[in-house]
């Protein structure tokens, strides 16, 4: 396994929209190899999704690695990590259900968290890295997480779902602290 460099706002790539895996790829060792390759970027990152445009790789193809909620033998409930990994290629959201909003954030934008509207559950449709078909209903967490990753595979970030205003307010700093970056602050 390999960690992958995660690209950021503003970087081109992120706004493309991602190829559909064919027949032939399903299953493939290459792709098994860039599911695992994104596992592990996406847990080096502390992140619990990442889709493949987000590494520079132009496929439909998700991880994601959120936190189910499980009782201790007190009783309380605490959130488990490493239980609910999923590898998703060519996933659809088929059906949805409710609105709900939620702070989200993202490893190609760093540093930025804001409230987006989602919907509250989802049922979708995917292959396994086997090239098995899936499909489940989601819910919670897992549902906004799988919304989220899907948008990247169409060239959307969270960003894109807020209010013009706040939205090209976050690409302006966003920007800006690039340009600081590559030029040097100006004090």
């Amino acid at each position: 396994m390999a960690e992958l460099k995660i690209l950021t706002y503003p970087d081109p790539f992120l706004m493309k929209k991602a190829v559909t895996a064919s027949e032939a790829e399903l299953g493939s060792e290459q792709l098994k190899t860039l599911l695992s390759d994104m596992i592990e970027t996406m847990r080096s990152a502390s992140g619990i999704g990442l889709a493949a445009p987000q590494v520079g790789v132009g496929v439909r193809a998700i991880v994601l690695d959120v936190p189910i909620d499980v009782e201790d033998s007190e009783g309380e409930v605490r959130q488990k990590y490493g239980t609910n990994i999923l590898k998703l290629v060519n996933p659809t959201i088929e059906a949805s259900s409710g609105t709900t909003k939620f702070e989200e954030g993202c490893l190609s934008v760093p540093g930025v968290k804001a409230e987006v509207k989602r919907a509250e559950k989802v049922t979708l449709k995917a292959f396994d890295e086997n090239g098995n078909a899936v499909s489940f209903d989601a819910d919670g967490l897992l549902a906004i997480a799988l919304q989220h990753e899907i948008d990247h595979l169409d060239g959307v970030l969270f960003i894109d779902r807020l209010g013009r205003i706040k939205r090209d307010l976050i690409k302006r700093k966003l920007r800006k602290a690039l340009s600081e970056e590559e030029h040097g602050a100006v004090l």
